[in-house]
């Protein structure tokens, strides 16, 4: 069985969440630590809950999601995996991080390839992978139906949708990914989205603005 913890990280209230198991592996997703405060919050309770750190794994690789990255795959010595078409994205984080006004080094290049097609092994269990760009070229969301979960990045929030005026977003492509990655898992789906408070598909599907 996999559980989720979530963390609040960095100037825009980015979500990092942390998927372990019985075992206390753990797979962290968008770690988005921005400063030494974070990081050591964050290694504390991966410490204190004695979990062992698995890999990396990014829904995108917008800024806010990988502030963390290069801080977890130093601690751990872990790999990290991103969607092959979110690699443009990940190599002008840097560049849009000066736009900002932030001081960011160039992040750390992928150790692999987070393939839609196949599931993702996660210890004894597996997440099914939905690609929904829109928000990015290679956005994609982790589905755990047992648990009835899905980590969906920045596509879907409650009561609103993920940006798509940042370089490589695309509206109408978002809109088409929620409805036929997203809204065609059962309605009591909870979604953890990348920022603000988690939601369900069915109340997605009966009342946010952008998809009513």
């Amino acid at each position: 069985m996999l559980y989720t913890q979530s963390f609040v990280f960095n100037p825009f209230q980015e979500n990092t969440y942390v998927i372990y198991n019985d075992k206390k592996q753990c797979w962290i997703v968008d770690p988005g630590m921005h400063n030494e405060i974070e990081i050591t919050h964050f290694f504390n309770y991966i410490n204190d809950n004695k979990l062992i750190p698995q890999a990396i794994i990014n829904t995108h690789t917008h800024l806010d999601h990988i502030f963390g990255v290069a801080a977890v795959k130093d601690k751990y010595n872990i790999p990290f995996g991103i969607h092959e078409k979110d690699l443009p994205v990940l190599n002008g984080a840097s560049g849009s991080a000066m736009l900002f006004g932030f001081d960011f080094k160039k992040a750390p290049e992928p150790d692999f390839y987070i393939d839609e097609h196949k599931m993702l092994q996660i210890g004894e269990d597996e997440l099914e992978i939905r690609f929904v760009p829109g928000h990015s070229p290679g956005s994609i969301t982790f589905y755990y139906a047992e648990g009835k979960w899905a980590i969906a990045g920045d596509a879907l929030f409650s009561g609103s949708i993920g940006r798509t005026d940042l370089p490589g977003g695309n509206h109408n492509q978002l809109i088409t990914s929620i409805k036929s990655q997203l809204f065609t898992l059962p309605g009591d789906t909870t979604i953890f989205s990348g920022h603000g408070p988690s939601t369900t598909i069915g109340i997605e599907q009966k009342t946010n603005p952008f998809l009513t």
